[in-house]
């Protein structure tokens, strides 16, 4: 079955989202643009919350996010309860942040990280299981933290 991949992008981040668009296309992943849709300027928190909503609802299995500099995706998407957002440069830390934390959305910053580079990281992302373990027990605890603030809503 093909993986599922929430895409969405501010106007920092427009350009790249295009090309990742294409690789995953091309891989066979099955995906889905959440804008931007110009390189307009834009706020990107729109589009964080929008992506992550789709993936934390389980109509996507991973979400990619991409602005400048990646954090302010990454905030907002970490707001999402069931969303576990990670900003990563570099294959280790894509690696780890599945590996580890079972994140499922990658969140890339524009400014630091070239097309190619961040295929790469993309693809380690996509690649990576989660190791469970020792890990599994703290991935729930942030997990039964989601649900504690679901529930005082």
């Amino acid at each position: 079955m093909a993986r599922r991949v929430a895409v969405g992008a501010d106007h920092g981040g427009f350009e790249l989202k295009g090309i990742l668009i294409d690789f995953l296309n091309s891989k066979g992943y099955i995906v889905k643009d959440f804008g931007t849709f110009s390189a307009d300027s834009c706020d990107y928190p729109d589009y964080s919350f929008s992506t992550s909503e789709a993936v934390a609802g389980g109509e996507f299995d991973f979400g990619l996010l991409i602005c400048r500099s990646g954090i302010g995706m990454a905030i907002c998407a970490n707001k999402v309860p069931g969303i576990r957002a990670g900003c990563c440069e570099n294959t280790a830390q894509a690696k780890r942040a599945r590996r580890h934390n079972d994140a499922n959305v990658l969140v890339l910053a524009g400014d630091y990280v070239n097309n190619e580079t961040a295929k790469e990281v993309l693809l380690m992302f996509l690649e990576t299981p989660f190791e469970g373990g020792r890990h599994l027990r703290r991935v729930k605890l942030i997990n039964d933290y989601d649900a504690k603030r679901i529930s005082h809503r």
